[in-house]
Protein backbone atom coordinates (compact mmCIF):
# COMPACT_ATOMS: atom_id res chain seq x y z
CA UNK A 1 0.00 0.00 0.00
CA UNK A 2 1.20 3.14 -0.43
CA UNK A 3 -0.06 6.67 1.51
CA UNK A 4 1.09 10.03 0.64
CA UNK A 5 1.03 13.20 3.11
CA UNK A 6 0.82 16.23 1.30
CA UNK A 7 2.03 19.06 3.98
CA UNK A 8 3.68 22.11 4.52
CA UNK A 9 5.79 20.49 7.35
CA UNK A 10 7.24 17.55 6.13
CA UNK A 11 9.46 17.72 8.49
CA UNK A 12 6.39 16.87 11.12
CA UNK A 13 6.20 13.43 10.17
CA UNK A 14 9.35 11.24 9.81
CA UNK A 15 9.94 10.26 13.23
CA UNK A 16 6.34 9.14 13.91
CA UNK A 17 6.20 7.15 10.38
CA UNK A 18 9.23 5.17 10.95
CA UNK A 19 8.40 3.90 14.99
CA UNK A 20 7.01 0.72 15.82
CA UNK A 21 4.69 -1.04 13.83
CA UNK A 22 4.84 1.66 11.50
CA UNK A 23 8.47 0.83 10.85
CA UNK A 24 8.43 -2.55 10.89
CA UNK A 25 5.43 -2.56 8.40
CA UNK A 26 7.98 0.24 6.05
CA UNK A 27 10.80 -2.62 6.32
CA UNK A 28 8.14 -5.54 5.46
CA UNK A 29 7.26 -3.79 1.96
CA UNK A 30 3.81 -3.54 3.50
CA UNK A 31 3.41 0.36 2.93
CA UNK A 32 5.17 2.91 0.76
CA UNK A 33 5.42 6.37 3.16
CA UNK A 34 6.20 9.41 0.81
CA UNK A 35 5.87 13.02 2.21
CA UNK A 36 5.07 15.62 -0.23
CA UNK A 37 6.10 19.27 0.15
CA UNK A 38 3.56 21.23 -0.55
CA UNK A 39 5.61 24.35 -1.40
CA UNK A 40 7.32 22.60 -3.85
CA UNK A 41 4.51 23.44 -5.99
CA UNK A 42 4.20 27.13 -5.28
CA UNK A 43 5.05 29.14 -8.41
CA UNK A 44 6.89 32.15 -6.82
CA UNK A 45 10.07 32.19 -5.61
CA UNK A 46 9.11 32.73 -1.92
CA UNK A 47 7.02 29.48 -1.76
CA UNK A 48 3.95 31.40 -0.72
CA UNK A 49 1.27 28.89 0.03
CA UNK A 50 -1.53 30.51 2.09
CA UNK A 51 -3.14 34.33 1.25
CA UNK A 52 -6.28 36.67 3.04
CA UNK A 53 -9.62 34.75 2.70
CA UNK A 54 -11.89 36.95 -0.18
CA UNK A 55 -14.51 38.97 1.98
CA UNK A 56 -12.28 39.75 4.71
CA UNK A 57 -11.88 38.25 8.15
CA UNK A 58 -9.04 37.01 10.35
CA UNK A 59 -7.06 34.52 9.59
CA UNK A 60 -5.40 32.73 6.18
CA UNK A 61 -6.10 30.62 3.58
CA UNK A 62 -4.37 27.58 1.96
CA UNK A 63 -4.08 28.87 -1.91
CA UNK A 64 -5.21 26.87 -4.47
CA UNK A 65 -3.04 26.41 -6.80
CA UNK A 66 0.14 24.69 -5.27
CA UNK A 67 -2.08 22.38 -3.16
CA UNK A 68 -4.23 21.11 -6.10
CA UNK A 69 -0.64 20.83 -7.92
CA UNK A 70 0.44 18.87 -4.94
CA UNK A 71 -2.49 16.83 -5.01
CA UNK A 72 -2.15 16.59 -9.48
CA UNK A 73 1.64 14.96 -8.24
CA UNK A 74 -0.09 12.14 -6.06
CA UNK A 75 -3.21 10.98 -7.27
CA UNK A 76 -3.07 7.39 -9.13
CA UNK A 77 -5.84 5.48 -10.68
CA UNK A 78 -6.72 3.85 -7.26
CA UNK A 79 -5.83 6.64 -4.96
CA UNK A 80 -8.08 7.64 -2.22
CA UNK A 81 -7.81 11.69 -1.66
CA UNK A 82 -8.89 12.12 2.16
CA UNK A 83 -8.76 15.87 2.90
CA UNK A 84 -8.31 16.14 6.75
CA UNK A 85 -10.81 18.84 8.15
CA UNK A 86 -12.41 19.70 11.62
CA UNK A 87 -15.57 19.72 9.09
CA UNK A 88 -15.16 15.91 7.93
CA UNK A 89 -17.16 12.78 8.90
CA UNK A 90 -15.66 11.63 11.83
CA UNK A 91 -12.38 8.93 11.64
CA UNK A 92 -13.50 5.43 12.81
CA UNK A 93 -12.20 1.78 12.91
CA UNK A 94 -14.64 1.28 10.00
CA UNK A 95 -13.62 4.17 8.02
CA UNK A 96 -9.56 2.96 8.80
CA UNK A 97 -10.32 -0.59 7.57
CA UNK A 98 -12.51 0.99 4.36
CA UNK A 99 -9.18 2.79 3.76
CA UNK A 100 -6.81 -0.41 4.60
CA UNK A 101 -8.15 -1.83 1.25
CA UNK A 102 -7.06 1.43 -0.53
CA UNK A 103 -4.05 0.96 -3.11
CA UNK A 104 -3.16 4.94 -2.28
CA UNK A 105 -4.18 7.07 0.34
CA UNK A 106 -3.37 10.72 -0.76
CA UNK A 107 -3.47 12.64 3.04
CA UNK A 108 -4.33 16.30 2.55
CA UNK A 109 -2.94 18.16 5.97
CA UNK A 110 -4.69 21.31 5.84
CA UNK A 111 -3.38 24.33 7.60
CA UNK A 112 -3.96 27.89 8.79
CA UNK A 113 -8.08 28.74 8.74
CA UNK A 114 -8.44 26.11 5.75
CA UNK A 115 -8.39 25.34 2.32
CA UNK A 116 -9.72 26.91 -0.77
CA UNK A 117 -12.78 25.01 -1.52
CA UNK A 118 -12.13 24.86 -4.84
CA UNK A 119 -9.27 22.72 -3.73
CA UNK A 120 -11.46 21.11 -0.52
CA UNK A 121 -13.86 19.55 -3.83
CA UNK A 122 -10.98 17.64 -5.46
CA UNK A 123 -11.22 15.07 -2.21
CA UNK A 124 -12.90 12.16 -2.61
CA UNK A 125 -13.69 12.31 1.39
CA UNK A 126 -13.05 14.44 4.13
CA UNK A 127 -11.82 13.40 7.31
CA UNK A 128 -12.15 14.79 11.13
CA UNK A 129 -10.22 12.62 14.26
CA UNK A 130 -11.80 14.47 16.44
CA UNK A 131 -14.32 17.73 17.60
CA UNK A 132 -11.06 19.84 18.53
CA UNK A 133 -8.48 22.11 16.00
CA UNK A 134 -5.57 21.26 15.48
CA UNK A 135 -2.43 23.97 14.32
CA UNK A 136 -2.91 21.36 11.07
CA UNK A 137 -3.68 18.25 10.22
CA UNK A 138 -0.34 16.41 10.40
CA UNK A 139 -0.89 15.11 13.84
CA UNK A 140 -4.29 14.06 12.52
CA UNK A 141 -2.77 12.46 9.19
CA UNK A 142 -0.42 10.14 11.59
CA UNK A 143 -3.14 9.02 13.98
CA UNK A 144 -5.06 8.17 10.32
CA UNK A 145 -1.88 6.22 9.02
CA UNK A 146 -1.31 4.43 12.70
CA UNK A 147 -4.85 3.13 12.60
CA UNK A 148 -4.79 2.03 8.79
CA UNK A 149 -1.23 0.51 8.29
CA UNK A 150 -1.61 -1.65 11.44
CA UNK A 151 -4.23 -3.36 9.87
CA UNK A 152 -2.45 -4.50 6.98
CA UNK A 153 -1.64 -8.45 6.80
CA UNK A 154 1.95 -8.93 8.78
CA UNK A 155 1.99 -5.53 10.25
CA UNK A 156 1.56 -7.26 13.41
CA UNK A 157 2.81 -10.02 15.09
CA UNK A 158 -0.52 -11.86 15.76
CA UNK A 159 -3.28 -10.51 13.57
CA UNK A 160 -5.91 -12.05 15.70
CA UNK A 161 -5.66 -9.50 18.08
CA UNK A 162 -6.68 -6.84 15.85
CA UNK A 163 -9.62 -8.29 15.40
CA UNK A 164 -10.39 -8.30 19.32
CA UNK A 165 -9.48 -4.24 19.73
CA UNK A 166 -12.01 -2.02 20.51
CA UNK A 167 -14.33 -1.03 18.15
CA UNK A 168 -13.41 -3.97 15.83
CA UNK A 169 -16.42 -6.03 17.01
CA UNK A 170 -18.41 -2.79 17.16
CA UNK A 171 -17.69 -2.27 21.25
CA UNK A 172 -14.68 -1.98 23.78
CA UNK A 173 -12.08 -4.21 24.14
CA UNK A 174 -12.32 -6.22 27.49
CA UNK A 175 -9.32 -5.85 30.21
CA UNK A 176 -6.26 -7.45 30.23
CA UNK A 177 -4.01 -8.66 32.99
CA UNK A 178 -0.16 -9.99 32.44
CA UNK A 179 2.77 -11.17 34.87
CA UNK A 180 2.69 -10.70 37.83
CA UNK A 181 -0.19 -12.76 39.35
CA UNK A 182 -0.41 -9.88 41.95
CA UNK A 183 0.24 -6.43 41.71
CA UNK A 184 -0.31 -3.91 44.72
CA UNK A 185 -2.75 -5.87 46.33
CA UNK A 186 -4.72 -6.95 43.42
CA UNK A 187 -4.88 -10.16 41.54
CA UNK A 188 -5.35 -11.21 38.43
CA UNK A 189 -8.92 -12.88 38.10
CA UNK A 190 -8.92 -16.72 38.95
CA UNK A 191 -11.18 -17.53 35.31
CA UNK A 192 -8.08 -15.96 33.39
CA UNK A 193 -5.40 -18.49 34.90
CA UNK A 194 -7.90 -21.20 35.46
CA UNK A 195 -6.96 -22.59 31.79
CA UNK A 196 -10.75 -22.96 31.13
CA UNK A 197 -10.97 -21.40 27.83
CA UNK A 198 -14.57 -21.64 27.20
CA UNK A 199 -14.59 -19.61 30.69
CA UNK A 200 -12.29 -17.01 29.47
CA UNK A 201 -14.05 -15.99 26.74
CA UNK A 202 -17.70 -15.75 28.59
CA UNK A 203 -15.64 -13.35 30.60
CA UNK A 204 -13.90 -11.48 28.21
CA UNK A 205 -17.50 -11.09 25.99
CA UNK A 206 -19.21 -10.06 29.41
CA UNK A 207 -16.51 -7.72 30.51
CA UNK A 208 -16.28 -5.95 27.33
CA UNK A 209 -20.10 -5.17 27.38
CA UNK A 210 -19.76 -3.94 31.52
CA UNK A 211 -16.78 -1.70 29.92
CA UNK A 212 -18.95 -0.18 27.46
CA UNK A 213 -21.69 -0.18 28.89
CA UNK A 214 -20.04 2.27 31.42
CA UNK A 215 -18.27 4.49 29.35
CA UNK A 216 -19.67 4.04 25.46
CA UNK A 217 -23.35 2.95 26.43
CA UNK A 218 -24.31 3.94 22.84
CA UNK A 219 -22.39 1.54 21.41
CA UNK A 220 -24.59 -1.41 22.66
CA UNK A 221 -27.90 -0.32 20.81
CA UNK A 222 -26.76 -2.38 18.04
CA UNK A 223 -25.40 -5.36 19.81
CA UNK A 224 -27.61 -8.88 19.90
CA UNK A 225 -27.66 -9.71 23.52
CA UNK A 226 -28.34 -12.83 24.96
CA UNK A 227 -30.69 -13.25 28.02
CA UNK A 228 -27.67 -14.42 30.14
CA UNK A 229 -25.99 -11.49 28.72
CA UNK A 230 -28.42 -8.91 29.79
CA UNK A 231 -28.93 -10.96 33.11
CA UNK A 232 -25.48 -10.21 33.61
CA UNK A 233 -25.29 -5.97 32.82
CA UNK A 234 -28.43 -5.79 34.76
CA UNK A 235 -26.41 -7.21 38.10
CA UNK A 236 -23.43 -5.19 37.17
CA UNK A 237 -24.68 -1.95 36.79
CA UNK A 238 -28.64 -2.55 38.46
CA UNK A 239 -30.33 -1.17 35.81
CA UNK A 240 -31.68 -2.85 32.96
CA UNK A 241 -30.28 -2.67 29.15
CA UNK A 242 -32.10 -1.52 26.15
CA UNK A 243 -30.67 -1.83 22.84
CA UNK A 244 -31.35 -2.83 19.26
Amino acid sequence: MRIDVLTLFPEFCPGALGASILGLARERGLVDFRLVNIRDFARDRHKVCDDTPYGGGPGMVMKPEPLAAAIDSARRPQSTVVLLSPQGEPFSQATAEEFSRAGQLVLVCGRYKGVDERVRLMADREVSVGDYVLPGGEAAAVVIVEAVARLLPGAVGHEDSVATDSFSTGILDAPYYTRPREFRGLAVPEVLVSGDHASVARWRREQALKTTAQRRPELLRGEVLSETEREFLCRELGKEIVNG
